[in-house]
């Protein structure tokens, strides 16, 4: 039977439960389809990208991408035809990338439907708070624990989360955002991050008309960084060496009001803070 995507196939709704937790055949679970897709995250205008979407070939190169595979040894070929098959157009102007604001990012995107991340996209949905491995012995999943990217590198979520960036970063057009969170001691843009070291260098400038960076800091936690910070000059330092124009604020702040949503009674939504634009 052919099951075509009128909506999105709900993988991450179910939390791959029946397959991944449980030694059953979860294939038509994982295919449901979302009857009130709109509330959980799509946007109309994408509805239509994923019209031709078949739910069983999607679920079968995920499987086939680690399945009695060595989970330390996953390679980005592995998911090229993953890739491939779930891959969609962003519409220009409502990339935002994030990195350590997880929360507040997907806060934001669920109340302001002009933006997206990358696990608002049908790869990053599927997938997303979900791990997964092989094991080279019947019957081919391990369910019971998978290696952590400290442990191996190429292991089955790792390599994933990085082609499904990549894809994302190319895909992106127009003035993209990006999220980060300046009361974070170590700093807000870090190298070794997801965002710092692939999606950063796969926006394309001739795709990419500008960058407008959010710094964020959480209410009632310390401003250890601004945009005149150290990282976020490192930051705009790579961003202009490869000619994109770049604007910086300090709590951006319709993200701040939307942080102030959950704490009212604290003084810094009290004082409803100023922010600081940077061009």
């Amino acid at each position: 039977m052919h099951f075509v995507f009128p909506f999105l196939c709900s993988l991450r709704r179910w939390r791959w439960r029946y397959v991944l937790s449980k030694r059953t055949y979860g294939t038509m679970i994982l295919c449901e389809i979302l009857l009130h897709l709109q509330h959980n995250f799509f946007q109309k205008e994408i509805w239509g990208l994923l019209l031709d979407k078949d739910c069983l070939k999607i679920w079968e190169s995920l499987k086939h991408a680690f399945i009695y595979k060595d989970p330390c040894n996953i390679t980005s070929e592995d998911y090229q035809p993953l890739m491939e098959l779930a891959s969609h157009p962003i519409p220009c102007n409502k990339s935002l990338f994030w990195s350590k604001t997880n929360d507040l990012a997907h806060r934001y995107t669920k109340s302001n439907q002009n933006f997206l991340t990358l696990e608002d996209t049908l790869l990053g949905y599927m997938a997303d708070r979900v791990s997964w491995c092989g094991d080279p012995s019947a019957p081919g999943i391990n369910y019971e624990s998978c290696p952590k990217r400290s442990e191996c590198e190429s292991n089955p979520t790792t390599v994933f989360w990085k082609m499904a960036s990549k894809m994302f970063a190319e895909a992106a057009c127009g003035v993209v955002q990006v999220m980060l969170n300046g009361s974070i001691e170590a700093g807000a843009f870090r190298s070794s991050s997801i965002f710092g070291s692939i999606e950063i260098f796969n926006l394309n400038p001739d795709k990419v008309s500008a960058v407008h960076i959010w710094v964020m800091h959480d209410i009632g936690g310390p401003q250890s960084e601004s945009c005149s910070g150290h990282s976020i000059k490192r930051l705009t330092s790579i961003l202009e060496e490869r000619n994109f124009k770049i604007t910086c604020e300090d709590n951006y702040r319709p993200v701040q009001l939307l942080q102030c949503v959950y704490n009212p009674d604290h003084t810094d939504c009290r004082l409803c803070t100023s922010t600081t634009a940077n061009p």
